[in-house]
């Protein structure tokens, strides 16, 4: 079941598989796919880890976009997990990525892994603004004017529930943090003081299983520090 909510009177859904859906625009964003970085991993550690996650993550990505039909999808950065991941991208991946852009407008915000995404069609940006929101990868530590509707990745947020790291949105009045999108990646804890400026007291962090569970981003920072040794 997924989670409604509102900003910059944009009415929102959260869904538990890691996506935000925006019904009246029928735009489908998701975040931090990290396509490649088990090529990356080996490259540049030498570590061999099961090379499987560009096929699930494009797996799961088809799924949503065959359920929603979006008009548009907007991949928030890090799509990549850097450009010569994207580089080395399998024919079959990139045949599967023409057959989810084909039809509709397909936008690929800069990351701090992907700085220059890669040559496959679909808009390359910056940033996107569209119905009052503003997407970018990395939530500003200041909005500007009119841009109280701020739609971000980079931090993978995670809730901490009955002892479980769940991936997280992190929401409040301005803005919506979403979850990475790939398989293989971390998260930080939304209880983490780097959230502390990008999160009013009133922010929820809505945790993802098979549904979504809102949480009071203020208790689990009291939680945190429940548990923290003295």
């Amino acid at each position: 079941m997924s989670y409604a909510f509102t900003l910059a009177g944009q009415p929102l859904r959260a869904l538990p598989a890691r996506a935000l859906w925006a019904p009246g625009l029928r735009l489908l964003a998701v975040s931090d796919l990290h396509l490649g970085k088990a090529e990356r991993i080996a490259r540049r550690e030498g570590r061999m880890v099961p090379p499987y996650e560009t096929e699930e993550t494009l797996a799961r990505l088809g799924d949503l976009v065959s359920a929603f039909r979006p008009a548009t999808v907007i991949c928030l950065g890090d799509s990549f997990d850097d450009d010569r991941a994207a580089e080395a991208l399998a024919p079959a991946h990139r045949t599967a990525l023409a057959g989810l852009m084909a039809g509709r407008r397909w936008i690929w915000i800069a990351g701090n892994h992907d700085p220059a995404p890669p040559e496959l069609g679909g808009a390359q940006v910056a940033q996107h603004r569209e119905a009052g929101l503003v997407f970018r990868h990395e939530a500003a530590l200041r909005l500007g004017p009119g841009e109280g509707g701020e739609v971000s990745g980079h931090y993978h947020p995670k809730a901490r529930i009955a002892g479980r790291a769940l991936p997280a949105f992190l929401i409040d009045e301005a803005r919506a943090i979403l979850p990475a999108f790939g398989l293989y990646t971390g998260g930080l804890d939304v209880a983490d003081a780097a959230f502390d400026p990008l999160a009013s007291p009133t922010a929820q962090a809505l945790a993802l299983s098979r549904q979504v569970t809102p949480v009071p981003r203020a208790a689990l920072v009291a939680a945190a520090r429940r548990r923290r040794p003295v």
